[in-house]
Parts: structure tokens; C-alpha cells; sequence
């Protein structure tokens, strides 16, 4: 894993437990996290918006708005990586804030070391956008009406720009790699995150389905991503190489 204790990645965390944002600064900051706090729902909309933070950790029980509030109103003008916490175990709520974007989530019963670990996985992008000497962009990569420029971090369906989340993105990019071939969702988690834990693996579902929609693709009767059952998912056509 890389090391990314000198990254000096800023985290906002958007919770009403002033003891638990105190208690993740402590822990985070030894990594060369530098985590600011807000405290109610407005608050925190407010700063992710307007701040330049790697990635939001986001409580769902807030005052004043709630964390899905939040979420939905961020993401008409951000991308920005977001974890949500919840006290509430349900799968519901997992795949309600999925749906609407979010990049992980965590019960608040979480361990520090699980909370670091995800935490790395989704500013991971953040970090390596921020390293100088970068490689040789990598071509475009053109799947039927699908373009997608790895190195802009862009996609397009019939040259319209798709607005992507991160993991989305790299979702894609994973699909349009190996297109023709099955991905089982496994090998699409460890393609998107290179996570080394136990993960909600239903939320590859949740990030296919919104990918759908984002191409307007019908699962019925797929242009792009056709699902395999029992085996996983496949990005359909060949794929080609611009040079």
C-alpha cells in the first residue's frame, strides 16, 4: 500500500457527535489527514461545496438536513469522494445513499483501522492526481458510442459528457479494459477499490444500475453493460484504441 502519510489530504466530516469527529482527527491525523469538522447538515453542505476537501466522511442523522439531503444537493456540482456513517444497520440505507452517490459507507460501529483502510480506498484517486512525474497519459479507449480518456478521468456516451462519480468512473474503466469479457464482482471491487476487507459487495449493483442510467441503457435490452447471471457483468463490443 502506499504510503500517504505526508499526502496532507483534507477530509471534512459532517457529524453532530462532536466526540466521534474529535476522536477521528486524533487518529487520522498521524497519516497526514488534516480532518475539519461540521456539525450540522447545512453547515456541512456548505463547506464541501465551497472548500477544496479530498473526500467527505457523512453521518446520515444530522440536524437541520439529513446526510441523504446532503449528498443529493452535493452532487449536482461535485464529484468529491464521500463516505457515509450511519447508526442504522439496514441494507436499505446502505443502497439508498449508494444510489444517490455516495463512494462507500460504514456503520458507526466502525473500527479506526476499517475507517482508515476506506478511507484510503476512496481518496486513493485524490493522491495519485497529486503526484508529480505522472506516466504517459493512456490513449483513449473507444467501446461502440463509448469513449472514455483515463487520463482526463472522462467518459462520453455518443460525445456527451457523463458526470461520473469516482468509483463510477473506474467502474467503467474496468468494464471497457476487459470489454467482451465477464467481470464477477469481485474482481470489479478489487479493480475499483484494491481492498483488503470485508466490503458490501452488493454495492457493485447499486453503482451498475446508476451507471445505467447515466448511459441510458436498458437492461432488458443491453447497448453496454450486460449482466451474466450467476457470473457477473461485461461491457459489450470491441474495443478500440485511439492512438
Amino acid at each position: 500500500m502506499e504510503d500517504m502519510r505526508e499526502s496532507g489530504l483534507q477530509i471534512l466530516m459532517i457529524d453532530d457527535d462532536r466526540e466521534l469527529c474529535a476522536l477521528v482527527r486524533d487518529y487520522l491525523s498521524p497519516f497526514g489527514y488534516v480532518v475539519e469538522g461540521a456539525y450540522t447538515g447545512p453547515d456541512g453542505l456548505a463547506l464541501a461545496e465551497n472548500g477544496t476537501f479530498a473526500a467527505v466522511i457523512l453521518d446520515v442523522m444530522l440536524p437541520g438536513m439529513d446526510g441523504f439531503e446532503v449528498l443529493n444537493k452535493l452532487r449536482q456540482s461535485s464529484n468529491i469522494p464521500v463516505l457515509m456513517l450511519t447508526a442504522r444497520g439496514e441494507d436499505i440505507d446502505r443502497i439508498l445513499g449508494l444510489e444517490m452517490g455516495a463512494d462507500d459507507y460504514l456503520p458507526k460501529t466502525f473500527s479506526t483501522r476499517e475507517l482508515l483502510a476506506r478511507l484510503r480506498a476512496v481518496t486513493r484517486r485524490s493522491f495519485q492526481a497529486r503526484k508529480p512525474d505522472a506516466p504517459v497519459p493512456a490513449p483513449p479507449i473507444i467501446v461502440g458510442g463509448l469513449r472514455i480518456e483515463p487520463a482526463a478521468r472522462m467518459a462520453y456516451v455518443d460525445e456527451a459528457p457523463m458526470n461520473l462519480t469516482p468509483v463510477e468512473f473506474d467502474l467503467i474503466l474496468c468494464l471497457a479494459k476487459a470489454a467482451g469479457h465477464v467481470l464477477t464482482r469481485d474482481q470489479l471491487l478489487d479493480a475499483i477499490a484494491g481492498r483488503d476487507y470485508e466490503v458490501f459487495d452488493r454495492s457493485i449493483d447499486v453503482h451498475i444500475s446508476s451507471l445505467r442510467r447515466k448511459l441510458n441503457d436498458d437492461p432488458r435490452n443491453p447497448r453496454f453493460i450486460r449482466t451474466v447471471r450467476t457470473a457477473g457483468y461485461l461491457l459489450i463490443g470491441n474495443t478500440e484504441r485511439k492512438t
